[in-house]
């Protein structure tokens, strides 16, 4: 199910509020002793995350299906992405913790038509003695401004809201759930990358886009967040996906007389070009006027989301 981003808290209904993580959004199904962590777009996580899985296998139920998301927390008990892209490229141990919210199925029963507060009622009573890897996300106020405020001074991501007596939804994004962000966070797809410069090796900067009516439209150059030893890895994964032609179907154009963010046709013959398949997070300062990103920092790739299905998010 997932949650249906606003630009600010509804003033009607019945809802309850939990933090946002900034995680890997996995459900986890036991059947006896084998337990899979599935992402979003399928893909099988169990071996990356065996600790979890662990946790998953040994709690008291022959099975379950289990919606939750799996991340790494900084010194001051944070979700972080760049760190749990960290733990996942470099092998750095920061502590992964998989933060549950749903419970879809037990005991061979579907739990889905169940009213939200019976879902996570049963869901709390599984986790009880549960390892410390598993951690019930439960509700946490139900003033979202109060909420909001104190999550932004905290430094954390946001806040997700859910209609009270709402049943659980398929991947459909009805509204039953909805997010309330406090920083500009979202995914993009990668198109290119420019060459680098000074002391840097192996790329400056990538572009990156969102898809809008099945075209990928330019969104900005992201030059920051990235360390020495994630630049080699991300190159030698573009440069498998090298391509001749832009991706972007925007590119080069030109705004007020001036080529977008610097890019001439010169230009364009000297950026390698990719396959738009790689999805990455980028957190940001703001959109500008003319719809390109300000201040942009990679903070990690999402391997558990499709390049077609990214969207540029809006709060509407």
């Amino acid at each position: 199910m997932k949650p249906k981003l606003l630009g600010a808290p509804p003033t009607g209904g019945d809802w309850m509020y939990e933090l946002k993580f900034d995680g890997i959004r996995l459900i986890a199904v036991k059947n006896g002793e084998k337990v899979n962590l599935i992402s979003r777009n399928g893909n099988e996580l169990a071996d990356r995350f065996a600790e979890v899985a662990a946790a998953v296998a040994a709690l008291p139920i022959d099975d379950c299906v289990i919606d939750g998301e799996v991340v790494a927390l900084d010194e001051k008990g944070g979700s972080s992405f760049q760190l749990l892209q960290a733990h996942e490229m470099e092998g750095r141990r920061a502590p992964i913790y998989y933060y549950v919210f749903d419970l879809l199925q037990a005991t061979g029963k579907n739990l889905i038509g169940l009213p939200l507060e019976r879902r996570k009622e049963l869901l709390a009573s599984l986790c009880e003695g549960a390892a410390d890897s598993i951690r019930f996300s439960g509700e946490i106020g139900g003033d979202p401004v109060v909420l909001l405020r104190e999550v932004k001074r905290l430094g954390l991501e946001g806040v997700i809201g859910k209609q009270r007596g709402s049943v659980y939804e398929p991947d459909h994004r009805s509204g039953a759930w909805i997010k309330l962000k406090c920083v500009n966070e979202q995914e993009f797809v990668i198109g290119g990358f420019t060459p680098p410069q000074g002391a840097r090796k192996h790329f400056g900067a990538l572009l990156v886009g969102f898809y809008e009516k099945k075209r990928l439209l330019f969104a900005g150059k992201v030059g920051t967040g990235f360390n020495t030893k994630l630049l080699a890895s991300l190159h030698k994964q573009l440069k498998a996906e090298k391509r001749d032609d832009c991706p972007f179907a925007d590119l080069p154009s030109k705004q007020g007389g001036q080529w977008v963010q610097g890019i001439t046709p010169t230009m364009m013959r000297q950026i390698a070009w990719v396959n738009p398949v790689f999805v990455c997070q980028v957190k940001f300062a703001e959109w500008t006027c003319d719809g390109k990103l300000r201040q942009p920092v990679f903070l990690g790739l999402r391997e558990d989301k499709k390049a077609a299905e990214v969207g540029r998010e809006t709060g509407r």
